[in-house]
């Protein structure tokens, strides 16, 4: 087993170099390492419903579809999120998060805090959670990864994961709402996230027996940045590969109420019923049908509209 260090912090880069490891790396491979401020949503979901889209749009925050099933989480530089990346001759026994979070736990006991794996793959300290699990499968390769909540900005937290009010129907899984903590509240040996990079690392080092540390290869990081810029960072995937759902909204503004019902597929509007004030809005709902349902499309589209931000705001 080999241990990769990364210092990117680029979310759309870091969430391909997982990606590119799995199918590219033969070797067994352990992973540290931090993004900025970004929402990521499992594979299965949609955007729309989990999270607070008209917030994360104005304040520049990436929405990002990971290849892993699961919830929704938040990544920040506050945060630890770690990958292992192993072969197996059994698929059987492919995923296992009791075995894949046992590190974190054994880790943490030795600074006398004492860790309770929860359900299917969550991590809690004092009934809060603060490590969230999930796992893909390529071939007879797994990659179980996480992230550690060690010194997050809770409150931006639950605002960006904390949806609308928007109607919002279909098959999509929806993320498990629940309390959670950062670590830094009930650790004191760490004065900042990396100290306690640094501590975990040495303890992964010993825990894995790793001989072997590099970083990505030019190669690899060419291969990672193609992907991020023709996967990761496109519109199709995160906000095209929702299952169809159904979104009816109503907002009360300062130019009066407006209300939406919005049919979509693959991402693409293929019905909208838009009214202001009881009013159809013909002309926008011509403008926006068969376009992406993203707020950038959308507000790129109405440009020039007296009301696109506000659309904009209703249509999510």
């Amino acid at each position: 087993m080999i241990f990769i260090s990364r210092t990117e912090t680029d979310p759309y880069f870091n969430l391909a170099a997982e990606e590119y490891a799995v199918k590219n790396i033969d070797e067994d491979v352990v992973m540290l390492w931090q993004s900025s401020n970004s929402v990521i949503i499992g594979k299965h979901q949609n955007a729309v419903k989990e999270v607070n889209v008209p917030f994360v749009f104005k304040n520049n925050i990436p929405v990002i579809r990971r290849i892993s099933g699961g919830g929704t989480v938040f990544h920040s530089l506050g945060n630890l999120n770690y990958s292992v990346i192993t072969t197996h001759k059994n698929r059987n026994d492919l995923v296992n998060f009791g075995k894949f979070t046992k590190t974190i736990v054994d880790f943490l006991k030795r600074y006398g805090v004492e860790v309770i794996f929860e359900g299917k793959n969550n991590l809690r300290i004092d009934g809060k959670k603060f490590s969230g699990n999930s796992a893909h499968v390529f071939k007879n390769r797994i990659i179980h990864h996480g992230t550690i909540l060690f010194d997050a900005d809770l409150e931006l937290l639950e605002t960006v994961i904390l949806p609308t009010g928007a109607v919002v129907s279909g098959k999509a899984p929806g993320s498990v709402r629940t309390t959670v903590t950062s670590l830094k509240r009930v650790l004191n040996n760490f004065e900042d996230v990396n100290m306690f990079r640094f501590e975990f690392e040495k303890f992964l080092f010993n825990y894995h027996a790793i001989t072997k540390s590099r970083g990505f290869t030019a190669k690899e990081k060419s291969g990672i940045k193609k992907l991020a810029a023709e996967k990761y960072r496109t519109p199709e995937w995160t906000w095209g590969y929702s299952p169809d759902y159904i979104f009816e909204n109503k907002k009360v503004t300062g130019y009066g109420e407006f209300s939406v019902f919005v049919k979509v597929s693959k991402g693409i509007i293929s019905d909208i019923r838009l009214f202001f004030e009881g009013k159809r809005l013909i002309n926008v709902e011509n403008r926006l049908s068969g376009k992406m349902h993203e707020p950038q499309t959308i507000f790129n589209e109405l440009s020039g509209n007296m009301f696109v931000e506000t659309i904009t705001e209703v249509l999510f």
